[in-house]
């Protein structure tokens, strides 16, 4: 059955898009079949994987909205043995459209239940809000995977965030759990980044990766060409950074589970 972990922190910016693409590529790498589903608007993990937003004939918003069947909505990426549910602006529509709809909440939960063996990872890469979208995402998830920045308000809105799995995991997903903390930006020179570090860790005891992202311009040119920093610069600090992240999530996600 496949594992079901959203990528959601409520504060924007944070390498959210950035870890969902890299991660989901090295595991792809590993000989692991990876399905993400892209839940924001904004669509930039549809772009960051080579697909044009414009061109999409369905979408997740087709899934939340029409009820249309989930596998008539996979597409193929750039990344290897990763494929994808898109998203376009068509999605921000979906917040209003979803609110007089029974068991809303629902919607996504329901439809990853007719794909739930055909995967060994499903990740969703949740809008940085907490409306209807990314509760659909918490709901029809297994755990949270939350990127940090290793930067000044790196902790700000943290103890909101963990508020809000708690109250999803009370009233709607009692089995959602914190899958683990990924910190990113990281710059060694910097005292900073060492103290946002320290500070992660004594919060999320025992939940941070060991392996951290460090700056790496390679990572932030990759989605300008569609592809994965690991298929456009393998050899680069963020490329091989990720793949020690992904041995890392692999080796502690399947004791778990």
């Amino acid at each position: 059955m496949s594992r079901v972990i959203s990528i959601f922190n409520q504060k924007g910016g944070v390498g959210k898009t950035t870890t969902i693409i890299n991660l989901g590529a090295s595991i792809g790498k590993k000989n692991k079949k990876v399905l993400i589903i892209d839940v924001d608007p904004q669509g930039n993990t549809t772009s960051g994987l080579g697909l044009n937003k414009k061109d999409l004939k369905t979408s997740t918003y087709d899934i939340l909205i029409n009820e249309l069947p989930i596998d008539k909505c996979i597409v193929k990426t750039s990344a290897e043995n990763v494929f994808l549910i898109p998203s376009n602006v068509e999605l921000a529509g979906a917040e209003v459209e979803l609110v007089k709809t029974k068991n809303r909440e629902l919607r996504l939960k329901k439809a990853l239940e007719t794909i739930s063996n055909e995967y060994d990872y499903i990740f969703i890469d949740c809008p940085p809000s907490l409306g209807i979208l990314s509760i659909n995402a918490l709901v029809a998830s297994n755990s949270v995977l939350i990127p940090i920045q290793c930067e000044y308000y790196a902790l700000e809105g943290v103890s909101q965030l963990v508020d809000t799995i708690k109250l999803i995991k009370k009233g709607l997903n009692p089995k959602l759990e914190i899958e683990g903390v990924v910190l990113s930006m990281f710059d060694g020179r910097t005292n900073l980044s060492i103290q946002v570090v320290d500070e992660v860790k004594k919060y999320f005891r025992g939940k941070v990766y060991t392996n951290i992202i460090p700056r790496n311009v390679r990572l932030a040119e990759a989605p300008s060409y569609g592809l994965s920093v690991i298929d456009y610069d393998p050899k680069s600090r963020g490329a091989e950074a990720y793949m020690d992240l992904a041995e890392e999530f692999l080796e502690l996600s399947e004791e778990e589970f």
